[in-house]
């Protein structure tokens, strides 16, 4: 396969919308794509003054911005590795990957850099703040030298300004590395996903292919997903960016209100969402209308219950700004009576499967063509395996085999071996079946990951076990209840009552507990609230929690 550069793409598309808007900070200022050009060659500047490699890592920390977006183009563009960093991470997270990555620079956004400490992290030669790149920190007279003389090197550069015929980009190649995305916070758990730019162009290949005729240079698209994850880096920003069309970054936590100005103001052609947000919206702003006794009698009624739906559906499209295509859903499962509820009513979504070691996309279909309760058919360029005898009907790990998948995990050969075989197939850890059509339905997630409301990974195992060394805990569970997260708790009843406590001075320990829990976890994982086990949790032969058996716990 003829695999074309990445970076050519990026390119390509400054060039045919110089004058365009590119990207926008909501309510704030816009970068046009002539102004991303020039801070890209700017911040070139800077790498080449401080001695930067191709091939050397430089990290990203920070909430969604347009310098955010223009500082990781710089870095890829630049022929550099791009560390995104999830912003949300606590500050001692951060440190570690800074530190495993082997970044030479930090970009750090201004809410991320008071916590931070530069001496945790002695292998940085600079830190530089996105929000005007000026800099935070230099440890050689070689950074200090490029950025105090950056609009003089810029000038002498570029005496006669700077046009789009100027730009020439690290021309890439397909194995080459162009990411490493960590799977979360913590280098002992987590894992440094190695992203080559073969799985960039093909996610951006794929989104023309699916989405190209939808949307054109100028349309507008609202980025809610942290960049630092592929899904919201693929789907709401590069594909986007290489379109021409104009990204507004929220900068703020998705809440129904905020979401609903937005769609209102910016009206997206595209909307890219993970099930807690469209679920939190559907729950608020539509299910409760229809509880009234009148409403429940005319539903039952064919022909006004059908313009019922008809009303219902068009003021939901309305609500998400009235533009757009298509609503496409990934990250995790979907509540099925949410689907359920937006299927019977007509409403154009879809719900796509991928993971951070496919870039993300492994699956998905056309809402038109989409099948309920699925996520799709394979994308282009990959294949789809189900591991068991029969892969209609009898459930087996989901095998992916293709151009978007992954190099491997940086420094961990061992976890790459295990992960991907001989023959090239991706072990997802995911369950599933797949029908004669090529449907993939989801059945259960062994790797057991939960999705914060904003596209957060949450790995209740990490959080289990900094659970379980804490007072009176012999085993946990973390489970997850709309956007919230709760752990239930087998106690050590034994120990509790040689130091003569009762059971229900349990409670107040093991809120002790979640209190002091939370003060090492970032926001989105923090629990919130415990609930005890009278007896010790079901197991497999392997001595493994059966986690199925307690999804539904009531709280």
């Amino acid at each position: 396969m003829n695999i074309p550069s990445f970076n050519e793409q990026v390119s390509q598309s400054i060039r045919d919308n110089w004058d365009l808007d590119a990207l926008t900070d909501y309510n704030s200022s816009t970068l046009q794509y002539k102004d991303v050009a020039r801070i890209i060659e700017k911040l070139h500047i800077i790498f080449e003054y401080s001695g930067i490699e191709k091939g050397d890592k430089i990290a990203l920390c920070g909430r969604n911005s347009a310098r955010w977006g223009a500082a990781f183009f710089a870095i890829l563009t630049y022929g550099a590795v791009a560390v995104p960093v999830l912003h949300e991470f606590r500050p001692e997270q951060i440190h570690d990957i800074v530190n495993h990555s082997e970044a030479k620079l930090l970009f750090a956004g201004d809410q991320i850099w008071p916590n931070l400490s530069a001496d945790r992290m002695p292998h940085l030669e600079g830190i530089i703040s996105i929000a005007d790149y000026s800099l935070l920190l230099s440890r050689t007279d070689k950074v200090t030298y490029a950025r105090e003389h950056l609009n003089q090197l810029f000038g002498e550069r570029y005496p006669m300004n700077f046009r789009p015929h100027h730009i020439a980009y690290h021309r890439d190649t397909a194995d080459e590395l162009a990411v490493i995305n960590y799977t979360s916070g913590t280098t002992s758990n987590s894992k440094g996903v190695m992203i080559p730019y073969r799985a960039l162009w093909s996610n951006l290949e794929f989104a023309r292919e699916a989405l190209g005729d939808r949307m054109k240079a100028g349309d507008n698209i609202i980025s809610i997903l942290p960049m630092a994850h592929m899904y919201g880096m693929a789907f709401e920003f590069i594909f986007e960016f290489c379109t021409g069309c104009h990204i507004f970054f929220l900068g703020k936590i998705p809440s129904p209100v905020i979401l609903f100005k937005a769609f209102a103001e910016i009206k997206p052609v595209i909307i890219i969402a993970v099930p807690l947000v469209i679920e939190k919206i559907i729950r608020k702003a539509i299910l409760p209308k229809l509880q009234s006794p009148k409403i429940k009698m005319l539903l039952k009624l064919p022909v006004i219950s059908q313009k019922i739906k008809d009303k219902i559906c068009q003021q939901l499209r309305a609500a998400f700004g009235g533009q757009y295509y298509e609503v496409i859903v990934g990250g995790a499962a979907f509540n099925r009576e949410i689907e359920d509820f937006l299927h019977d009513i007509g409403f154009n979504y879809t719900v796509g499967y991928g993971s951070t070691e496919c870039a993300p996309i492994i699956a998905y279909e056309d809402w038109q063509r989409f099948r309920p309760g699925s996520c799709g058919k394979a994308a282009p360029r990959m294949e789809i395996r189900i591991n068991s005898s029969d892969p209609q009907h009898e459930v087996g790990e989901i095998l992916v085999r293709g151009t978007n998948v992954m190099l491997g995990y940086y420094k961990n050969e061992t976890a790459t071996r295990e992960t991907i075989d001989s023959d090239g197939w991706y072990h997802t850890g995911d369950l599933g079946v797949m029908d004669s059509e090529g449907n993939l339905f989801i059945k259960g997630r062994s790797k057991n990951m939960l999705l914060g409301a904003s596209g957060q990974n949450i790995y209740p195992e990490e959080i289990e076990d900094r659970l379980n060394s804490l007072t009176l805990v012999n085993e946990s569970i973390v489970i997850q209840k709309g956007e919230k997260l709760y752990a239930l708790v087998y106690p050590d009843f034994d120990a509790a009552r040689k130091i003569g406590l009762q059971d229900s001075d349990l409670i107040g320990v093991m809120e002790d507990n979640r209190q002091q829990l939370n003060a090492q976890l970032p926001a989105y994982s923090q629990l919130s609230g415990i609930k005890i086990y009278e007896e010790e949790f079901e197991k497999t032969p392997k001595k493994s929690i059966k986690r199925f058996l307690y999804t539904d716990v009531e709280i």
